[in-house]
């Protein structure tokens, strides 16, 4: 274990601040993996993985910098949500896939787990499902998106989430319900049906 291992993300961060270049390569090395397969669960091709992650570390290390880094929350989660903006951006710009309907909208969906067995057929549904929440999740506030993106589409549990944003597990589980709520009405406005 060496002296970085035992500091924590706000010291390293403040180590940075001042221009100690090896405090950023042991944030870099304490995030990368997480923060990698973050993005490149939603974007699927490691070449695009690669540009955001290499511009998510970019605009951190800018706003590091220029002081505008607030040390409020997890730093964990202030990495994830630039990750998450960079990848909103690069959907919208690369992915001319509107909102569908499919038949019969079912709330197994924000309630279970990813089939382990499904048909190929399935599949494509239940990705086209999972594209359809993601673009819904743009009209969330980021609170309440990012609680749902960390629950099913990274699969963490509450304490997970709880930690990794720096709330409560009772906030989190508040931010759910909420972001639940405004799913369900987002989904009867616009008559989308989602198929598991």
């Amino acid at each position: 274990m060496n002296k970085w291992d035992t500091m924590t993300d706000y010291e390293l961060v403040e180590l940075y601040e001042k221009g100690n270049d090896s405090a950023f390569d042991a944030i870099l090395n304490r995030h990368q993996a997480y923060v990698y397969s973050y993005i490149l669960f939603f974007v699927h091709q490691r070449d695009i993985a690669d540009d955001i992650f290499q511009e998510t570390f970019t605009r951190a290390i800018v706003a590091i910098r220029s002081h505008h880094y607030q040390t409020t929350g997890k730093f964990s989660a202030w990495l994830i949500r630039i990750a998450h903006n960079l990848v909103i951006d690069h959907l919208r710009d690369n992915e001319s896939c509107n909102i569908v309907a499919t038949e019969n909208f079912s709330e197994g969906l924000l309630n279970s787990t990813r089939h382990s067995e499904r048909s190929h057929e399935a599949q494509i549904m239940e990705e086209q499902d999972m594209l359809t929440l993601r673009h819904l999740l743009d009209f969330l506030p980021e609170p309440q998106a990012e609680v749902v993106m960390m629950r099913f589409y990274e699969d963490m549990s509450f304490k997970e989430i709880a930690a990794a944003t720096g709330v409560s597990i009772n906030t989190s589980l508040g931010r759910m319900r909420y972001a639940l709520i405004n799913l369900r009405k987002l989904i009867q406005q616009h008559d989308i049906s989602l198929a598991v």
